[in-house]
């Protein structure tokens, strides 16, 4: 399966949205419910007020994940930083992505914290957050160190939206 049928499919079930691993494993995922949307846009705001320019940053847009093997998955985290505007597309390149951040919702832990935390390590991109969906909202930042993500810290999304996107590299 390619990303160009995994993109077909998603045109053709709007009450879904599909990944794919390098290794070709292909994931359904419904939609997010509302806390989920609203983390993800408290987030995106805060990005936006502390100076990260708005064409830098995406809500569950698709990122080409290049595999160790020479695959090529397609995965959509639930926010994008970027370095730089990117062109239009479905899959984008990782090559300018500064940060990935996924919000672990049911039954997706394993996946959020085990599977695309290696796929994003792989691929290099020097940051990658995971926020809980308990009640503090617990968000764990980990940075790349190597080929592997070193957690950094670990805060309630109330602290880290009282302190500015400079202050984690995405000023």
């Amino acid at each position: 399966m390619t990303l160009d049928d995994l993109t077909a499919m998603m045109a053709a079930d709007e009450n879904h949205r599909y990944e794919i691993s390098p290794e070709g494993v292909v994931s359904i995922m419904p939609p997010p419910g509302y806390n989920h949307a609203i983390i993800a846009t408290r987030l995106m705001v805060w990005l936006a007020q502390g100076g990260v320019p708005a064409e830098h940053i995406a809500q569950a847009v698709g990122l080409r994940i290049p595999g160790r093997d020479g695959g090529v998955g397609g995965r959509i985290p639930d926010l994008v930083v970027w370095s730089k505007a990117q062109a239009d597309g479905v899959w984008l390149p990782v090559a300018d992505v500064l940060l990935v951040i996924e919000i672990v919702s049911p039954g997706s832990e394993g996946v959020d914290t085990v599977t695309k935390r290696s796929e994003y390590a792989a691929a290099s991109i020097p940051q990658y957050w995971v926020v809980d969906q308990d009640a503090a909202q617990t968000v764990t930042m980990h940075r790349l160190d190597g080929d592997r993500y070193v957690a950094r810290a670990t805060m309630p999304l109330a602290w880290v939206l009282n302190t500015g996107p400079d202050e984690h590299g995405l000023g």
